[in-house]
């Protein structure tokens, strides 16, 4: 079929990978990192720079086609003529807190917003970045006449600013002001932040194409970094994914939009036409880090501590709640040690309550995700946590299924090259229809499949004998979990 590219304009890089659109292998790389920025707000212009030295030395030389994946949450205002009205709003700008409990309250709590948008406004929402403006620059926020995030913004740039603006439904799924279930924008949601209506960009379907650049080179419809991460990782239903960083996240694969009255499931829309339900926890490797710092250790040395110990921690349950904790709702708790007798007084089975405090609390996100019909077959395990053997021993017991821990590798960018090969498929009719494909949604073009590109290279752990053990271990967090903290996850359930 040819040669196609995928970009991904994370926080701080891009990332761009080349690849044979029929087997997806990648022909070459390029890479450059974002001009050094401190702050919740960045000139967009840097991501271009950045974009033109990952592309340099004939990178893109005779490739056909491009995904774009980008960092998720951030806001770029325009004014009439589509220049940006001030510096672009980041997704970790936490500037926005107070905004978002005030529009929470403004539709009339949680559950209104998960119902209208399946998800309830935080701080990096865009929706909530509007309120924001409004409240502390008025005047900003009176010229604003239309709104983009990085994706969108990026792709418009690469069609050379056409009066068409696009996006896709995995970012705009995240803006708080559209709906994953009704696949619609809530313009009165734009307007309560905001205080007056935008313009707002097009949602592309999955396969769909955004435009062709002025070099003839076509750009597929893009979309967020988890989507595309997704996508490249080839996940589908029955497989979730367990991302651990500072804090963690736990997404899987779904048919329906979830509508969660608490807010703790987000609904989001993935890079393939289904839906992405996400759940957060607040504490993930922090919590290793804390315990390896306690310990006078690195990662790797608390990781080999706690394989000396044996499961259960001889006895001890850490609940990893250090900054608190979404996953359940209790903002403003500590994390705790319990079970601690003369003999579990060891590094070791600290070493070991700290891994398995990490993955209990994982798995109570997983669960959120299984109470709600999400299968969960196979967990994907992401980030160099990932790779710690204490963490791959204890990982398969206590999530109760098979645990995949991927080779690192450029997913986000692998994602958007794979949509651009989907993309480019459909439009020049080398992708077909399955035969009884059914049309798509509202009666659109008739579904075709994206192309079938290899597996990610893995290592695969299975529970095997470890499962009963691993769930006695879950079922000692659990007891103590709800000793101390007891109606937290009734409270959820019950919205």
């Amino acid at each position: 079929m040819g040669i196609v590219a995928g970009l991904d304009s994370s926080s701080d890089s891009t990332r761009i990978v080349v690849c044979d659109a029929d087997t997806g292998a990648v022909i070459r790389q390029g890479y450059a990192p974002h001009p050094v920025e401190k702050g919740p707000e960045a000139d967009p212009q840097a991501w271009l720079m950045s974009l033109g030295e990952a592309a340099g030395g004939g990178l893109l030389e005779g490739v056909q086609a491009i995904g774009v994946s980008a960092q998720q949450h951030g806001l770029l205002v325009l004014d009439t003529e589509g220049a940006l009205v001030r510096p672009a709003l980041l997704g970790n700008d936490k500037r926005a807190q107070s905004a978002a409990a005030d529009l929470v309250d403004s539709l009339g709590g949680r559950a209104a917003w998960a119902q209208a948008v399946g998800a309830v406004p935080q701080a990096a929402h865009p929706v909530t970045k509007l309120r924001w403006l409004a409240r502390t620059e008025p005047e900003n926020a009176a010229r604003v006449a239309e709104v983009m995030q990085p994706h969108d913004w990026l792709v418009w740039q690469l069609l050379g600013r056409p009066a068409r603006r696009i996006t896709d439904r995995g970012a705009a799924s995240g803006t708080g002001f559209w709906s994953a279930a009704s696949a619609s924008y809530r313009p009165d949601l734009v307007e309560l932040a905001l205080g007056h209506q935008v313009r707002l960009p097009e949602v592309l379907g999955p396969s769909g194409t955004a435009g062709f650049t002025p070099e003839g080179l076509l750009i597929s419809a893009g979309t967020g970094e988890t989507m595309a991460a997704a996508f490249g990782l080839g996940v589908g239903e029955g497989d979730a994914v367990v991302s651990l960083g500072a804090s963690g996240s736990v997404f899987g694969i779904h048919h329906e939009a979830l509508v969660d009255p608490s807010g703790t499931i987000t609904s989001f829309a993935d890079a393939t036409g289904r839906h992405l339900p996400v759940v957060h926890t607040s504490n993930a490797v922090r919590v290793l880090r804390g315990a390896a710092e306690m310990l006078g250790t690195d990662l790797q040395g608390l990781s080999d501590l706690a394989l000396k110990s044996s499961p259960g921690a001889y006895g001890m349950v850490l609940l990893p709640y250090l900054e608190g904790e979404r996953t359940p709702h209790l903002p403003h708790t500590a994390g705790s040690l319990h079970g601690m007798r003369r003999e579990s007084m060891k590094p070791e089975h600290m070493a070991r309550a700290a891994v398995e405090g990490m993955l209990c609390g994982l798995a109570d996100a997983l669960d959120v995700l299984r109470g709600r019909g999400v299968a969960v077959r196979r967990v994907f395990l992401l980030g160099a946590a990932a790779e710690l053997g204490a963490v791959q021993a204890a990982a398969p017991g206590l999530f109760g299924v098979q645990v995949v821990v991927p080779q690192p590798a450029d997913y986000a960018a692998l994602g958007a090259a794979r949509q651009a090969a989907w993309a480019w498929g459909v439009a020049h009719g080398t992708l077909t229809p399955a035969a009884g494909a059914e049309a798509g949604p509202g009666g659109g073009p008739v579904w075709v499949d994206p192309p079938q590109w290899p597996a990610a290279a893995s290592q695969v752990f299975e529970p095997g004998e470890e499962l009963a053990v691993g769930q006695a271990v879950r079922q000692q967090y659990t007891t103590v979990r709800d000793e101390i903290h007891p109606g937290a996850w009734a409270d959820r359930r019950d919205g």
